[in-house]
């Protein structure tokens, strides 16, 4: 009786390649998906950045930035670049925080801020020599400071009859503009004496002093959606309240003329 060779099956040494080959294949895709990932359009993530800050200012959160704008869109805004909150500063009784106003326009943003600028400097050329307005350029846009003194009696929120002119100049320049305006009332650290159901505390006496400017502007043409109202009391000042002079200097009315978004990127367009 004949017996059947049993069939010896042969071993394959070669099937690690199959996982080889798939896991280099998955290894491969994974890469190309970080590459992927890592070529973002970085020029719209800087102007994406650009336009939050700008926007931010605009409605006070940040005051001022060092970011630099580039004068051409097509390079991108650095993210090493952009510093969108600047450190605070206390101030000597360490209560307070105030933001750092330092540096200039950049240049994009300097062109229409000019403008409005040397206009105001034309219409309120008396007040600037009576040193009762004073003009800023800084980062945020142009600041038009206005002083109690020129403007307002001691702890009133009522205008003066006598600024009646020169707040008529200042609202005939703005309201023909198209840059958003935010403004803030200041006070100094003395509580108000004459206190009433309006008006508690420097908090209310900031706040009305802003909307009294604010409903001027509109009523001369500026839209509402262009201005906004600020009541800082006496936490964010100029100067130390150690004296008389230096509170002058606190006492003050702030209009912030920042750049129009839409100009602002069509001016970044155009170069």
């Amino acid at each position: 009786m004949s017996r059947r060779r049993k069939l010896v099956e042969h071993v394959s040494h070669e099937r690690w390649l199959i996982s080889y080959a798939d896991f280099i294949t998955l290894l491969f895709a994974f890469f190309v998906v970080l590459y992927a990932s890592s070529q973002v359009d970085k020029r719209k993530i800087g102007k994406l950045a650009l336009s939050i800050q700008v926007a931010f200012q605009e409605l006070g959160v940040f005051e001022t930035s060092n970011t630099l704008i580039p004068l051409n869109d097509s390079e991108a805004v650095p993210f090493s670049k952009i510093q969108v909150v600047e450190n605070t500063e206390r101030t000597s009784d360490m209560t307070r925080f105030v933001q750092p106003m330092k540096g200039e326009l950049s240049p994009s943003v300097s062109v229409p801020m000019k403008n409005v600028q040397a206009e105001l400097e034309k219409a309120l050329a008396p007040e600037i020599r009576n040193k009762v307005v004073e003009l800023k350029a800084r980062r945020e846009g142009l600041i038009v400071s206005l002083r109690e003194i020129g403007f307002y009696e001691i702890g009133s929120a009522a205008l003066r009859p006598t600024s009646k002119d020169a707040i008529d100049r200042l609202a005939g320049v703005l309201a023909s503009r198209t840059e958003a305006l935010r403004i803030e009332g200041h006070t100094d650290n003395v509580p108000i004496s004459q206190k009433s159901k309006y008006m508690e505390d420097n908090w209310d006496l900031s706040v009305l002093r802003a909307t009294s400017i604010t409903k001027i502007l509109i009523k001369a043409g500026m839209s509402p959606g262009q201005v906004t109202a600020a009541g800082k009391g006496e936490f964010s000042p100029v100067a130390s309240n150690d004296n008389s002079s230096n509170k002058q200097k606190n006492r003050r009315t702030e209009i912030i003329v920042t750049p129009n978004l839409d100009e602002l990127f069509k001016i970044l367009e155009s170069n």
